[in-house]
């Protein structure tokens, strides 16, 4: 299985494709797609977009997963954030790849086994779960491959349950 992750953001927008086969589990491709501050929101979420697209093309993962909005005190932040989780959905309608979502306490539940774990918590096991040399940088890299990780777990005990999701 090949999920392509993704932790929404107008200025950051990280991406972790992870693959599965068996028990083991690898990074593929992991990056950010960036805009620069300046740029008008309109054409940062147009070359969103188009990178999400061209990662969907290139690497044509079997689903897409991204992390559900999490409202916290930053309106402003839930909003441009909201609209990058948009262009995600949208690229992933266009190209027919099934999107799954999921909080941000089941993407530390399935990368840790804790609900609650911390930032530090999930970057040291995404590296470990997948092998890395390092952690990678910035967060949101280490994120989005934490969502792609999610999805492979739960995509494992679907099969194992017979298909059920």
């Amino acid at each position: 299985m090949r999920i392509l992750g993704i932790d929404p953001g107008t200025a950051i927008m990280g991406y972790g494709l992870v693959e599965s086969a068996g028990s083991r589990e690898w990074a593929v491709a992991y990056g950010a797609l960036r805009t620069p501050a300046g740029m008008l929101a309109e054409k940062r979420l147009q070359a969103l977009y188009s990178g999400v697209v061209d990662l969907i093309l290139t690497y044509k993962p079997e689903a897409l997963a991204v992390e559900e909005l999490f409202f916290g005190r930053n309106v402003t932040t839930a909003i441009h954030v909201g609209q990058a989780r948009g262009v995600v959905l949208l690229a992933a309608a266009d190209n027919g790849i099934p999107l799954r979502e999921f909080t941000p306490m089941q993407v530390k539940m399935a990368v840790t086994g804790y609900g609650r774990a911390d930032k530090k918590q999930v970057q040291a096991m995404v590296k470990t779960l997948l092998n890395l040399q390092e952690t990678p940088k910035p967060d949101d890299v280490a994120d989005a491959l934490a969502v792609g990780i999610a999805a492979l777990h739960g995509s494992n005990l679907a099969s194992r349950l017979g298909g059920l999701q």
